[in-house]
């Protein structure tokens, strides 16, 4: 801010100039609303609130001509600062402050229009003190602009985060509170989505930088929040087949492990969705680097809805082979695991564990009098089945040193 030192001639003029305050109000709010649509539409203020705006700045302005000191600048603050909280773009406010102090500037040039030597060098010192005031109103009235609107957006910003965690939280989001999150977060409450879950490299280093642009920029809406451990958002999906589109882009530098939820609808099934999410992320083998989506399997579902349970289910199940010695039990699992991806091929089953279809029906035999269960029967096949799905799931579970290769490809895994 600038010490306002005015010539008393320039002093003597403010006392004239002042006297035409009504004809400056008039004639400024015209202009004003003549040449700046915002005003003229009334989009942010009336022009009745105009013209009280325009009359009090002005009143500040010409007190400081009359004077010598510093200018109150309290006016300008209050009003970028309101003009913030009501959305007004910041340059149509400092055009219309210019346009308020051109308008004194005109009054003085109207009065000293004789052109006499002391006239010139009242204009000269008049006009020196008009932009001197126009440098400082701008800057107090962008200072308070710009506070405000970090003020707003931090509000926003943290009303959005609490939304976010709301959400993916689920327990505690009503049908008023899920809509409230859907217009907070630009999403469809019944739209088709899925969720994301990225292993994060260290605290606070986010696994996917820049995703929501990336994804804002490819036409999807989604909303990210971060964790010392997880990355995690909801993508909101054009089609269900989308979603392919969604993990390539996922897939593009990635540099950890990444889970995708199968696609779901309606914005209140986020919760699961997380759950489903952070699932296929286990899946893959800590230190890794891949994506994997959970599948829509109903069974893939209520293993990963009831991990606790599913792992009793598993060691209750398949507890025969997992006590065997390590080589011997790997072998059968890994036989059993290869049989039901191969729907029960003995021959496509040979195929993937490398060995000849004969040494299959041994493995499948032996399988077979350890559990005491027959791999003919549905129902021990739906046991089976669901208790090497868990352990797949939860292998850590185990405490036994599973081979590799249990981990499946990725091309196949999002079958499990």
């Amino acid at each position: 801010m600038h010490y306002l030192d005015t010539a008393p001639q320039v002093s003597a003029l403010a006392v004239q100039v002042e006297a035409r305050m009504p004809e400056m109000i008039e004639h400024t709010v015209g202009q004003i609303i003549e040449e700046m649509t915002v005003y003229r539409e009334a989009q942010f203020v009336s022009h009745d609130e105009l013209r009280t705006s325009v009359r009090v700045n002005l009143d500040f302005v010409m007190r400081a001509l009359r004077g010598a000191g510093m200018p109150d600048l309290s006016q300008a603050s209050s009003t970028g600062r309101a003009r913030a909280l009501q959305g007004a773009p910041l340059p149509e406010l400092l055009r219309a402050y210019r346009i308020g102090l051109t308008e004194v500037w005109q009054q003085f040039v109207d009065l000293t229009a004789r052109g006499d030597r002391g006239d010139l060098a009242a204009l000269v010192a008049a006009t020196n003190a008009i932009w001197v005031l126009v440098d400082d109103y701008a800057e107090a009235l962008t200072t308070a602009y710009r506070d405000t609107t970090a003020e707003l957006m931090l509000s926003r910003q943290n009303r959005r985060l609490a939304l976010i965690e709301a959400l993916f939280a689920g327990g505690t989001a009503t049908e008023g509170t899920l809509w409230d999150i859907a217009r907070m977060l630009d999403l469809s409450l019944d739209g088709t989505f899925v969720v994301v879950a990225a292993e994060t490299p260290g605290v606070g280093q986010e696994p996917l930088p820049q995703i929501e642009t990336r994804l804002r920029e490819r036409n999807h809406a989604s909303a990210w929040r971060l964790t010392p451990d997880l990355q995690v958002g909801v993508v909101s999906l054009r089609n269900a087949d989308a979603s392919r589109a969604i993990i390539d882009l996922l897939r593009e530098n990635v540099a950890g492990r990444v889970g995708v939820s199968p696609v779901f609808s309606g914005l209140g099934n986020t919760a699961r969705a997380l759950h489903l999410a952070r699932v296929a992320l286990s899946s893959l083998a800590p230190g890794t680097s891949g994506t994997v989506q959970f599948n829509e399997s109903p069974l893939a579902g209520l293993v990963a809805s009831a991990p606790e349970a599913s792992v009793q289910l598993a060691y209750d199940v398949l507890r025969p082979i997992l006590d065997l010695a390590g080589e011997e039990r790997n072998v059968l699992l890994l036989t059993l695991r290869a049989w039901f991806d191969c729907q029960g091929s003995t021959k496509l089953t040979a195929e993937r564990v490398f060995c000849h279809p004969n040494t299959v029906r041994h493995r499948l035999r032996r399988i077979s009098d350890e559990l005491g269960r027959s791999l003919t029967d549905p129902a021990d096949i739906a046991e089976l089945g669901t208790a090497l799905r868990a352990l797949y799931m939860f292998p850590d579970t185990t405490h036994l040193p599973l081979p590799s290769m249990w981990r499946p490809p990725e091309e196949y895994s999002a079958r499990w």
